[in-house]
């Protein structure tokens, strides 16, 4: 595992999915965490999952789209733990969803309030205490979705690709200051916001993840905390303006490029087209 101790981390969105096993496995790894979320009462039980073993966690209850909130999270880091090593700005909602003329801009403002303002927020609030630090990483959860066309999520998806692209003005912004920038591009994975989305059928949601990429396995909110943690380690001390997709291979190609499992291939030689197979 990648060792965190000694450092301070703030995971918003932390109460659930991809943010609830980030804050678990900083913790394990030796983190004190700051949760943050709307969510109380569940942001409040994995802080009491997170404490222990000489680390500790607290919740700050955070509307990542309101300053005010960003100001005071930030506060409450160095408030309780005296420094920031660690911003992973996790949160976000599938916002406005369905066709583009159909969406109205009021839902179209809070996705992007959420998806993109919030990491904005995030970045500039983390930037002084790590730079008083002598550094720091900065994560933020972008999506495959930013990075490939498709069609019913259009805040959310252009919100996604804006934040891939801050996450690069931002890292060259603050090299000097040795704070890395970095996000991360989760493919499909199995968590509560896609739950409600399809009736909290779990099964449901779980078949259809199975068959968006090449990689046989369901992505899960661990698959996403594994890869915060290696870019919040000094395992990852020199990326930064980095995108890490994690998708199973969903953005290398179509799944239906990839071979069937068991089938046999014959293995064969396509010359000029004036060469004829013998």
């Amino acid at each position: 595992m990648y060792d965190l101790n000694g450092k301070v981390a703030i995971i918003t969105g932390g109460a659930s999915g991809m943010g609830r096993a980030a804050s678990l496995l900083f913790a394990q790894a030796g983190a004190n965490v700051v949760v943050a979320d709307l969510n109380d009462s569940d942001g409040e039980d994995v802080v009491q999952l997170a404490s222990g073993s000489g680390n500790e966690a607290v919740f700050q209850h955070t509307d990542v789209s309101a300053e005010p909130d960003i100001k005071a999270l930030i506060e409450c880091a160095m408030d309780t733990f005296g420094r920031l090593d660690i911003m992973f700005n996790n949160a976000g909602i599938g916002g406005a969803i369905g066709p583009l003329e159909d969406v109205s801009v009021q839902e179209w403002d809070r996705t992007q309030a959420v998806c993109l303002r919030g990491v904005f927020l995030g970045m500039k609030h983390a930037a002084a205490p790590m730079r008083a630090a002598g550094g720091g990483s900065i994560i933020s959860t972008s999506s495959t979705g930013g990075l490939e066309g498709a069609t019913g999520l259009f805040s959310y998806s252009a919100a996604k690709a804006a934040v891939a692209h801050l996450t690069k003005c931002a890292a060259l912004e603050f090299a000097r200051d040795r704070i890395r920038v970095n996000c991360i591009a989760p493919g499909g994975i199995s968590t509560p916001i896609l739950f409600g989305i399809a009736g909290n059928n779990k099964e449901e949601v779980e078949s259809g993840l199975e068959r968006l990429q090449p990689y046989p396995h369901v992505g899960q909110p661990q698959d996403i905390a594994n890869a915060a943690l290696f870019l919040a380690s000094d395992a990852a001390a020199f990326i930064t303006g980095h995108t890490l997709v994690v998708d199973g291979g969903a953005t290398a190609g179509p799944r239906s490029a990839a071979p069937k499992t068991g089938r046999k291939r014959r293995s064969r030689f396509a010359g000029p087209s004036f060469e004829r197979p013998e």
